[in-house]
């Protein structure tokens, strides 16, 4: 039997930005996530510099990693602070929420 290789897929999200940007809608929906997408970012940007997988913060936080895999995608779930802050915890950050007041208001 033949061996299986991993091949990973290359990857490009300006590149796919820039194709969806194109559909119609898409730029109000990506707009109405904005938030969601930073925070994915951050957790992402967190996790990377911890040196961790999504199996090593799934364990220090008590979870599996498919819930870690949802914490980290933008828009399909909105975690609690409490849960938030267990996954700062996790990646040797501490939570930080902030009020800033609206532009031209």
């Amino acid at each position: 039997m033949d061996e299986l290789k991993f091949k990973p897929v290359r990857h490009s999200h300006k590149d796919f930005l820039a194709k969806a940007e194109a559909q119609e809608g898409f730029a109000e929906a990506y707009d109405a996530l904005a938030l969601e997408y930073q925070l994915a970012n951050q957790m992402l940007k967190a996790r990377s510099r911890a040196g961790l997988t999504q199996d090593a913060v799934a364990e220090r936080m008590g979870t599996t990693k498919s819930a870690v895999s949802r914490l980290e995608s933008a828009g399909k779930h909105a975690p609690s602070l409490a849960t938030l802050k267990r996954y700062a915890k996790a990646v040797g950050c501490e939570l930080q929420v902030k009020l800033v007041p609206q532009k031209g208001g």
